[in-house]
């Protein structure tokens, strides 16, 4: 039995199997539509403002002036 589910683009009820290529979308447009919004930057993963520019393995340590 195929698992259903809503595309995360339309909302529109779809089949999560092998038989569905663009899944979890239910169409080639749904997947470019979500691909462009990665690429024009609509979609961004959230950062505090401290983290960015930091090298991870110097956080907490003192800087060398």
């Amino acid at each position: 039995m195929a698992r259903k589910i809503r595309c995360p683009q339309c909302g529109t009820e779809t089949v999560w199997s092998p038989d569905n290529p663009w899944r979890p979308f239910c169409s080639e447009r749904c997947k470019l539509v979500d691909l462009g919004a990665w690429a024009s930057e609509s979609y961004r993963v959230p950062a505090e403002e401290n983290d960015l520019g930091q090298d991870p393995e110097q956080q907490g340590k003192p800087r060398r002036s």
